[in-house]
């Protein structure tokens, strides 16, 4: 089962910040969750909400502003002055973080729910491409139109459909449209949810699981991944499994 960590080492470090993802592969990672937004002049940022006021000491939305303005803002939320001043990373910065680490995988959720941002899907498989990270990245998405935007531009991609409801017939429903992965929320997961999904040779990444054992129960039930925020908490229950 793979250990992924949840918008970085959020648990310890600002989430979805640099020192999050280098403080994820430190612990023992197999990747990193993230998720990404396009700005005033399009360029593609790792925040997880719409609006910055929860994790920077500024306000407003995304995509109100250029880069170059939201570069200025500490992205550090609760951990404020406890780390220093931590910017909002671009998609770029980080992959320049991680491309260098053997098998490290990426989640890439594309944060089209509120504000679909016209082409975001096309400007991530351009940097991916730059970057040669097709094999490892995963790109998860709770707007699953988004999700068939991007598997038509790239079906060699890994591509997941992220819920966070009891889906019927989850594995049929992906499988059908040649998504290869679900995300589903933790709670949703029993022997019975698991073995339908599994009959259609799709790949469970589950989200957010931040217990030890929660990480035992989903590894007993056969789970391909858990997104938690304590990549060392789960990197020792999976260890201990082996």
């Amino acid at each position: 089962m793979l250990n992924i960590a949840h918008r970085g080492f959020s648990g310890k470090y600002p989430e979805n910040t640099l020192l999050a993802f280098q403080k994820a592969i430190e612990a023992g990672a197999d990747g990193a969750e993230l998720d990404v937004h396009l700005t005033k002049d399009n360029e593609l940022v790792v925040i997880h909400d719409e609006r910055i006021d929860r994790t920077t000491d500024g306000e407003g939305f995304v995509a109100d502003y250029t880069y170059g303005e939201l570069s200025r803002f500490d992205a550090s939320a609760t951990f404020k002055d406890v780390y220093g001043f931590n910017k909002i990373p671009t998609l770029r910065e980080y992959f320049e973080l991680v491309k260098p680490v053997d098998g490290f995988i990426t989640n890439i959720e594309l944060k089209t729910g509120f504000n679909e941002y016209p082409g975001i899907e096309q400007a991530v498989y351009d940097l991916i491409r730059e970057f040669g990270l097709e094999d490892r990245t995963i790109i998860s998405s709770f707007n699953h139109y988004s999700v068939m935007r991007f598997k038509a531009l790239a079906p060699q991609i890994k591509c997941g459909y992220l819920v966070a409801d009891w889906i019927y017939n989850f594995g049929e429903y992906a499988s059908s449209r040649n998504v290869e992965c679900v995300h589903p929320h933790f709670v949703s997961l029993n022997e019975g949810s698991v073995a339908e999904i599994k009959s259609h040779c799709v790949q469970i990444n589950t989200w957010t699981v931040n217990t030890p054992e929660e990480v035992e129960r989903l590894y007993n039930l056969g789970v391909d991944a858990v997104i938690t925020n304590y990549p060392d908490m789960a990197k020792s229950v999976i260890d201990s499994k082996k």
